[in-house]
């Protein structure tokens, strides 16, 4: 045999050797999944999101893999652990005992304390609300005439929540004697709040109120509270908080009654909740007794039925109570207000 003929067949033998011993070492390195069944695939871990892993097999492809079924698994390099006290390690895994991994020397990590693996980078935080209008419109043996309007703003960080809220209302009553039409409500009320969060659950606020009524004859409330709040419950599908402060209250009203201004205890509790597909509930309830004398307080409830018509397009039906235990003279102490409308959600 020439020495040329010699010389290729060596080379060839030593690419197949490389060949074999790259695909040896690539498929020992792989990660790792260990089913409760006992089986096992190996490929590379995506991430785990929800419960829910994601994994490159190399015979199988992209699977999505819901961690109650994975016994253990194991990673060739580190990956980031998310935990649910919202520490992060970037660590490599180690097959282990049954729901744990080993992430270190005599260092188990059970599955219930981690809340992601890898996840996506998160969306940057933005302003999201909704807006919405109605109007109301009789003829005949009564002429009224109504239009009411709410807007909704909101903007959460990890560490802060802006929001904004409006509401108001104008209706008119055609009186059949004269002609001339009456108002039958005229008012509005905003209100700015500021959260900031000193650990995942507890938060201090700082808000404030405005309202005007021209049947009620208010001219202006205007109240300015701070305190501390615990937000028990925050998710998608619900959110539960509670707060207590103190309030600054002012009020004053268009007839004799004049005006009058107090310290007030804060109290209240902000409440949303998904009841079906695209069905929504949502209330809140501050009250604010003087601290000078409990029997002089003021409280205000929200309470709002939301339907989805469509991604971006709602229906609701809203209802606002005031309890003022010292109105203008002549007037109730309990006011209460509906408005529906057709809104628009961003």
């Amino acid at each position: 045999m020439k020495l040329e003929q010699k010389e290729g067949m060596m080379y060839w033998r030593w690419a197949v050797l490389c060949l074999c011993l790259a695909m040896f070492c690539s498929a020992a390195s792989a990660d790792q999944i260990v089913f409760v069944n006992g089986d096992r695939v190996t490929g590379t871990i995506g991430r785990l999101v929800e419960g829910k892993l994601t994994f490159e097999s190399d015979l199988a492809g992209v699977l999505t893999i819901d961690i109650a079924n994975i016994a253990t698994f194991s990673s060739d390099e580190a990956v980031d652990l998310h935990l649910d006290d919202g520490s992060i390690l970037s660590k490599q895994v180690v097959a282990s005992e049954r729901d744990h991994v080993a992430i270190g020397p005599g260092r188990l990590l059970e599955f219930r304390r981690i809340a992601s693996i890898n996840p996506p980078p998160k969306a940057k935080p933005k302003w999201t609300g909704e807006i919405s209008a109605g109007y109301t419109s009789t003829a005949g043996n009564t002429s009224t005439d109504a239009i009411t309007g709410s807007a909704n703003l909101k903007k959460r960080t990890e560490k802060d929540r802006k929001t904004v809220s409006a509401d108001f209302a104008r209706g008119r009553q055609e009186n059949p004697s004269t002609g001339r039409k009456n108002k039958t409500q005229d008012w509005w009320r905003g209100k700015a709040k500021y959260d900031y969060f000193f650990t995942k659950r507890l938060y201090g606020y700082l808000d404030g109120r405005y309202e005007t009524d021209e049947i009620a004859q208010l001219d202006r409330r205007v109240i300015m509270g701070s305190g501390a709040g615990y937000q028990w419950i925050e998710s998608d599908a619900m959110n539960f908080a509670t707060e207590a402060g103190l309030a600054y209250r002012f009020e004053k009203y268009g007839n004799s009654t004049g005006s009058s201004d107090s310290i007030s205890v804060q109290l209240g509790y902000n409440f949303d909740k998904k009841l079906g597909k695209g069905i929504e509930f949502i209330h809140d309830l501050t009250y604010y007794p003087s601290t000078e004398d409990f029997a002089d307080y003021f409280l205000t409830s929200t309470a709002e039925f939301r339907a989805n018509l469509s991604e971006t397009m709602f229906t609701n039906l809203k209802a606002v109570l005031n309890y003022d235990a010292t109105p203008a003279q002549g007037k109730h102490k309990t006011d209460t207000k509906y408005i529906w409308g057709i809104g628009w959600k961003f």
